[in-house]
Order: C-alpha cells, then sequence, then structure tokens
C-alpha cells in the first residue's frame, strides 16, 4: 500500500519541484539585475508618461526584484526602438520594448527598413486601447470637423512617419473623407508635435489618443487653445459625446472599411514587447508581472490621479492580436499600403 502511494505521488512531488526550481531560477537571475524600458517616443509624450508609470510599479512584481530604468530611443517613426528590441537588445529578459504597434503592417507591407517579423517578439501586453482623435488648435481657425471639411486650404496635421497613427491613420481618414489635409511628417514624438502646433508650425494633429492627449495637452484643452474635432475610432468615447466619428463622413463603403481597419490597428499601438528568444519562463514571468502591475491598487491611484487611462490587454491577448493581422487578405494590404506610400 504505502509502495502504491510513493508511485503514486512521486510524478506529483517532481512535477512540484521542478516548478519550484524554475521559480528559483528566474528569482535568481533576476537578483539585482536591472530592467530597461526602451521607448520609441520622446520624454513627456504619451508613450513615455505611460512607461515610466509603469517602471515605478513593475519591479516588484518581478521574482528577485530588479531596479527598473526608461530609455528613450526616438527616430525612424519609433522603427529604432523597434528593430533595436527586435535585433540587438540582450535575449534574457532584461529589455522591454515600447513602440508603435502598427509598425507591424509596415512589415506586412515589404518596407526594407523594419527589420522585425511581427509573430517572433514576446509580447507582455497592453495599458489601454487608444481612442484617436485629431485636435486642431485655435490658431488654425477650426474648431469643428464641418468647418474642417470645408476648409479651403489644406490643414497641415503634425505626424512622426510612417507605421504611426499621425500618419498612417491620417492618410486613411483623408483617402476615406477627402478632408483637406498637409501632412508634416519628421516629429520624433507626440511632445514635440505639440510644440509645433502651439508655435503655430503646423495647425494640429491627429497622432494623439484621447487617453494620452487629455494628460499631456490638458493645459492647452482647458484654456481652449486646442480643440478636439473629430474622433478616428468607430465608438464614441464617453467623454467625448459631442466629437463626430470619421466613418460618418466616409462618402463610399471602400472609405468605411479603410476607417475600420485603422480603429482596429491605430487604435491597439501600445504595445511593449520583448525580443525574441527570451526563455520561455521568464516570457511568462514578465507576462504576470506586466498585468499585475497594471492592476495594482497603487499603480491605479496614481494612474486615476495622473487621469490615465487602465484597460488592459494581456500579452497571449497581443499575440492573438498580431498574429490576426498577418491574416488579413492581400488585396487589403495591397490597398491600404497604396494609400499610405502615396504623397
Amino acid at each position: 500500500m504505502a509502495k502504491a502511494l510513493c508511485v503514486f505521488l512521486l510524478p506529483i512531488v517532481i512535477s512540484v519541484s521542478m516548478v519550484l526550481a524554475r521559480a528559483a531560477s528566474v528569482e535568481d537571475f533576476y537578483k539585482g539585475k536591472t530592467i530597461q524600458f526602451v521607448v520609441g517616443g520622446t520624454a513627456g509624450g504619451g508613450y513615455d508618461t505611460y512607461t515610466r508609470l509603469i517602471a515605478r510599479h513593475f519591479p516588484q512584481y518581478v521574482p528577485g526584484k530588479p531596479s527598473a530604468i526608461v530609455q528613450n530611443m526616438p527616430g525612424a517613426a519609433m522603427l529604432i526602438a523597434a528593430n533595436y528590441t527586435y535585433n540587438s537588445a540582450p535575449r534574457d529578459g532584461t529589455v522591454i520594448g515600447h513602440w508603435s504597434g502598427p509598425l507591424i503592417l509596415q512589415h506586412m507591407m515589404g518596407n526594407p527598413a523594419v527589420q522585425f517579423e511581427g509573430r517572433k517578439f514576446g509580447w507582455l501586453g497592453m495599458p489601454t486601447s487608444d481612442s484617436l482623435v485629431c485636435i486642431l488648435t485655435e490658431r488654425s481657425g477650426i474648431k469643428t470637423a464641418e468647418e474642417w471639411r470645408k476648409a479651403k486650404t489644406r490643414v497641415k496635421l503634425g505626424a512622426i512617419g510612417p507605421g504611426t497613427s499621425g500618419t498612417d491613420d491620417t492618410k486613411l481618414l483623408a483617402a476615406a473623407t477627402g478632408f483637406p489635409i498637409q501632412l508634416i511628417e519628421g516629429y520624433k514624438g507626440t511632445a514635440d508635435i505639440r510644440v509645433a502646433a502651439e508655435t503655430g508650425e503646423v495647425d494640429g494633429t491627429c497622432a494623439f489618443g484621447w487617453q494620452s492627449a487629455k494628460v499631456t495637452w490638458a493645459n492647452a484643452l482647458r484654456a481652449k487653445q486646442v480643440h478636439v474635432v473629430l474622433q478616428t475610432m468607430l465608438e464614441t468615447h464617453p467623454e467625448l459625446k459631442g466629437v463626430p466619428l470619421a466613418v460618418d463622413y466616409a462618402k463610399t463603403d471602400e472609405g468605411k472599411k479603410l476607417l475600420r481597419i485603422a480603429s482596429e490597428l491605430y487604435g491597439k499601438q501600445r504595445l511593449y514587447s520583448l525580443p525574441p528568444q527570451v526563455p520561455e519562463q521568464r516570457v511568462r514571468t514578465l507576462q504576470k508581472a506586466f498585468i499585475s502591475t497594471l492592476k495594482d491598487s497603487q499603480f491605479l491611484a496614481e494612474a486615476e490621479k495622473s487621469k490615465l487611462e487602465i484597460d488592459p490587454i494581456d500579452g497571449p491577448g497581443i499575440e492573438k492580436m498580431v498574429n490576426g493581422l498577418y491574416e488579413i487578405e492581400p488585396a487589403v494590404v495591397n490597398r491600404v499600403k497604396q494609400i499610405l506610400e502615396s504623397k
């Protein structure tokens, strides 16, 4: 009887021992280490703001209690940070990249500057979806979408570059609605676009999600120096009930389809990634730590105080979304490519 019981329990004991050994191994690895968050945007922008908040709380949920730092790596529409994360960062779980998720579409379209394969990243998750909006300055003389639609001259909109919402979403918006737009690209981050708008260099931008704009551009919004004139998502944000949806201005069924694609792609852009080939146990550990951070009561209190929205999607959810992007019909991808490559 005792022998039979031992035979029964032995696999369970071995399994538990293996789990404990792996946990100890992860803890031993991270003890004394520093986790580096690499952000593709400039300091003071939405990507940076979310990341610095996450980095303050994240280490407590990683076994071994490592420290965390944030490094801004702007440039090439966040592609420098994405390529670095994929190709150059250590593949040991000490570097987490945060860059514009729609750069994956650039890879699908064959952009040679994109030196990664989206399905091979490890995905930690996303703190919130974005409710993308177009914001114009008081100086532009346009306060509503209807005034914009009827404008006799093209409205200058600041953007970072291909693979970011300010460029891609804006081009799809122009193709779908015919709104008069002149795209001014090359800014390193949304913080720089804000400065350009406030100094009159551009009339505004469609590069912001409301979730970050209401925080980083709060003073100008309160002073009515800038106005939210259009939402490019398919659903109205509860705080923007008086602002129309771009899809309502779409001229054709194709235009509506383009805006649906834009909503799906560019509304889910704040992705946190790991380089390929990070040991699976560390990937799972960091995925769990990421979601635990976003549910932490002190983190949520700080986010609420800073007016940062938190509505997380976990790593497996992001992985499923990314894999789904690669299944979009080639004809649709080619049409989007034609629009995005237009000048």
